[in-house]
C-alpha cells in the first residue's frame, strides 16, 4: 500500500477549500471584457482614445503647471509645450479622420494618475526651486509616457498601413521627445541644483 505525503508548506485553506501556494488565477489567461479589442485595428483605435483623453486632459493640467513654476525658463517651457498639446488634440482629431472614426475620447488612467501626481507634487513642496524640480519631475514622467505612447501607435499605423495617420502620429513623437530633452536641459542648467 502506497502512502502519500502532502507538503503542507505549499497548500492552504481557504473557505473550506485546498489550493497550492500563489492564487489561483495566476497561471490562467485573463477573460477579455465585452468590447475588447479583436484585433490590431480595433487596439489603435482604442489607443488613439485614450491618447486623445490623455492630451485632452493635459490642456487643463499645464496651465496649473505653469502657474505654479517660479523659474521664468519652466514657466516658458511648459507655456510652448501648452501650444503644441493643443496642435497634438487636432492631429489626433485628423488621425480619427484617417481611419474613418469619429473622434472619442476615453479616460486614460495613466494619464489621470500622472496628472493627480503632479498635483499631489506641488501641494507636497515649497514654491521656488524645489517646487520647480518636482514640476519637471512630474512633467517629464508626462513625457515618457506620451513616447512611449506614441511610437506604439506609429508601429501600429504602419501595419495598418495607415500613412496619413503615422506622418503625424511621427511629428507628435518628435515633437514629445524633443520637450523631453528641453526639460532635461532646463533641470541640468542648475534648476536641480539650486532645489538642494
Amino acid at each position: 500500500m502506497a502512502t502519500t505525503t502532502v507538503d503542507k508548506s505549499k497548500t492552504s485553506t481557504k473557505s473550506g477549500s485546498t489550493s497550492t501556494s500563489g492564487s489561483a488565477s495566476e497561471g490562467r489567461k485573463r477573460r477579455a471584457e465585452a468590447g475588447a479589442a479583436k484585433d490590431l485595428a480595433e487596439l489603435f483605435e482604442d489607443g488613439l482614445k485614450d491618447i486623445y483623453w490623455a492630451e485632452k486632459a493635459l490642456t487643463k493640467a499645464l496651465p496649473k503647471m505653469e502657474k505654479n513654476a517660479s523659474s521664468a525658463q519652466l514657466k516658458s517651457a511648459i507655456s510652448k509645450h501648452l501650444a503644441e498639446t493643443e496642435t497634438h488634440v487636432g492631429r489626433l482629431e485628423q488621425c480619427f479622420e484617417f481611419i474613418g472614426v469619429k473622434a472619442k475620447a476615453e479616460k486614460c488612467e495613466a494619464m489621470a494618475g500622472l496628472v493627480e501626481e503632479a498635483e499631489s507634487l506641488m501641494k507636497e513642496t515649497e514654491v521656488g526651486s524645489v517646487r520647480d524640480a518636482a514640476i519637471i519631475a512630474a512633467a517629464q514622467k508626462v513625457e515618457h509616457y506620451e513616447i512611449a505612447t506614441y511610437g506604439t501607435l506609429a508601429a501600429f499605423a504602419k501595419v495598418l498601413e495607415h500613412k496619413d495617420a503615422l506622418k503625424l502620429l511621427l511629428e507628435t513623437l518628435d515633437e514629445e521627445k524633443k520637450c523631453d530633452d528641453d526639460l532635461s536641459a532646463l533641470a541640468d542648467t542648475n534648476l536641480n541644483s539650486k532645489a538642494k
